[in-house]
């Protein structure tokens, strides 16, 4: 079975800085990615990816008629018994919106006769459901990842645990942690390590090859993706992988993409002072948004960088490949290829970019190949506009 995931413009848009680099299915909420839920929940074995023309160098493009289904859509119970009795010639809508159907790779996603759903049909809209869906995708995911498996038995006589609902993969390595999943469960990927003195709530994932640091105190609602080196505070928040966030600092009810790196000491406000609804930056209206959230802190796309004790406030949207350094707090949306803080930006050129991004895929053992030269080349030009400091 293939299963072909699309993008609307709009839908994309509005995942904007998270989609620059990805379809909207490649985002993880949880601990899987969108994908990788409905191809396990549907057992396919094959995917495509309909999305930005840009992005079909890196994300495989659909080569035959296939079920479709929109890219922020996540798997229930009910929805996947409506898919899976759809007819070819229907598709599924919900709230005017077309969630799914079958169709070939260039034909228009509105085709075929609609079928209307009763059922409640759960998105990732905008970047900040990621981590406001996450500690309920977690729970979800453990139970699919785990059903019917047994865990890795975690002998450390050093580790405190609470709770029963604790798995750890093969290779899982935890010593004189405490690890409470009295509250959620806790998911320890493969060849993961968890160093002394952690203090881990969940619902946490840790995905596969990453580390959490000697005296990390990670909340819950947090999953760190695979590849990545995580310590001081973390809560409510997910980093998709290939990231760290190594040192002491704060990060709460963020996303941070892929090849992303926080300096020693960074924090990021989630609370305004006020304790009013936190606007963010929306790429699909242009304007700042009220997300509905008390708690909301930063959103960082791929390869984005900052140094030692930066300071994001509230809110805060950094595009892809920026790099933000020095004292004070930086503007709340900092566009992709920006080169400086809060006393200004310059534009942090392709080709400078481009060295720093393959020194750190190097360093773990991957290739800037040329297409991710030619997606960042694409996404530099399409993020022009943004720069508003070339007009002057």
């Amino acid at each position: 079975m293939q299963i072909t995931f699309i993008d609307t413009e709009e839908s994309w848009k509005q995942m904007l800085p998270i989609s620059y680099t990805r379809p909207v299915s490649e985002a993880r909420v949880g601990i899987l990615k969108i994908h990788e839920k409905w191809s396990k929940a549907l057992s396919a074995e094959k995917l495509a990816f309909r999305s930005q023309d840009y992005l079909g160098q890196l994300f495989e493009p659909p080569q035959e008629k296939s079920l479709t289904i929109l890219g922020n859509v996540l798997p229930t119970s009910d929805l996947l018994a409506a898919i899976k009795g759809l007819k070819q010639d229907e598709g599924l809508i919900y709230e005017d919106q077309m969630i799914a159907g079958f169709y070939a790779p260039d034909e228009s996603f509105e085709l075929g006769e609609r079928k209307p759903i009763a059922v409640e049909v759960k998105q990732v809209v905008h970047p900040w459901d990621i981590f406001r869906m996450n500690g309920e995708e977690i729970k979800h995911d453990f139970e699919l990842l785990t059903k019917e498996r047994t865990s890795q038995s975690l002998d450390d006589t050093h580790t405190k645990t609470y709770g029963d609902q604790i798995f750890l993969e093969e290779g899982a390595w935890v010593k004189a942690a405490v690890l409470n999943a009295e509250n959620g469960p806790i998911y320890i990927g493969k060849n993961a390590e968890i160093q002394e003195g952690a203090l881990i709530r969940g619902p946490f994932a840790l995905c596969d090859h990453s580390t959490i640091n000697m005296g990390a105190k990670i909340k819950g609602d947090t999953t760190i993706g695979p590849h990545c080196k995580v310590g001081g505070e973390v809560s409510n928040s997910v980093i998709f992988g290939y990231s760290n966030k190594g040192h002491e600092g704060f990060l709460g009810n963020s996303v941070i993409g892929e090849w992303c790196n926080l300096g020693a000491d960074t924090n990021n406000s989630n609370l305004k002072n006020n304790y009013a609804n936190v606007k963010m930056w929306d790429f699909a209206s242009g304007r700042f948004k009220d997300t509905g959230l008390q708690f909301c802190g930063l959103i960082m796309g791929d390869h984005s960088k900052c140094g030692i004790n930066t300071m994001f406030n509230t809110g805060t949207t950094v595009g892809v490949s920026a790099n933000i350094f020095g004292d004070g707090f930086p503007r709340t949306i900092i566009p992709s290829f920006a080169w400086g803080g809060s006393s200004g930006f310059t534009t942090y050129q392709t080709r400078k970019a481009f060295e720093t991004a393959e020194l750190v895929m190097k360093r773990r053992n991957k290739t800037f190949s040329e297409a991710d030269k030619a997606m960042l080349s694409h996404i530099f030009e399409i993020t022009a506009e943004n720069r508003v400091w070339e007009k002057k």
